[in-house]
């Protein structure tokens, strides 16, 4: 595997997961590919199966395969995209020397949530988190679970300690949602306002044509 460097505040890692809520983890590379961002993507075995059965989308187990059905997905974008085995160890993710010092589970299954909050590393994917967990660098998890149970809450709650953002698939409906797509782009929106990426996704509370003034109580 070939990579070029790129300047840290452009390159990110982004883990897809087992937990349902595929459509987050697709818009969300679209969105960082488009705005020119290197892109270290690591999917779960789950997370391919969660892709067939909510986007219709088998995805090669084949890095390289992946990489391609990925970009067919999105067109033309600006950014790269570089797909990586849970065991390639020499990869940039792996080392605090290399890393990107972003880097988002989106989705993320409550399994993986255990693994990064107890630092098991078994896999690359696991790795990377920890990685940016040590190197004190920017690490968002967005787990679709419901209900929560203790477990997964003290899971959280020691991750956030540590300066882990924990962002639950949790779309509002203020912004008056007209599709299942604008709920997406709801999210997408907050994680890339937490990564400081620029975008138009959905409008900005209080910057819209409604004005709390004129509400009538």
């Amino acid at each position: 595997m070939s990579v070029t460097y790129r300047k840290a505040e452009k390159s990110i890692s982004l883990a897809w997961t087992g937990a349902s809520g595929a459509p987050y983890g697709l818009r969300l590379l679209e969105c960082l590919l488009k705005s020119d961002y290197q892109v270290f993507l690591m999917i779960s075995s789950a997370a391919r199966v969660v892709l067939a059965t909510e986007q219709g989308l088998q995805l090669s187990a084949n890095a390289d395969k992946a990489r391609s059905q990925l970009l067919a997905q999105f067109g033309e974008v600006d950014g790269e995209l570089i797909v990586l085995g849970k065991e390639e160890w020499f990869s940039p993710p792996a080392s605090g020397s290399a890393a990107p010092k972003q880097m988002v589970i989106c989705p993320c299954s409550t399994g993986t949530l255990a693994a990064v909050a107890t630092g098991m590393s078994n896999n690359l994917l696991e790795r990377a988190a920890d990685v940016v967990i040590k190197e004190r660098g920017q690490l968002i998890l967005v787990p679709r679970e419901t209900p929560f149970s203790a477990i997964h809450l003290e899971h959280m709650l020691s991750l956030s300690k540590l300066g882990v953002t924990i962002m639950p698939a949790a779309p509002g409906f203020y912004h008056n949602p007209k599709s299942v797509e604008d709920l997406v782009d709801f999210m997408v929106a907050r994680v890339l306002d937490h990564l400081g990426v620029n975008h138009a996704l959905t409008n900005r509370w209080g910057y819209d044509k409604h004005n709390v003034s004129d509400i009538d109580y």
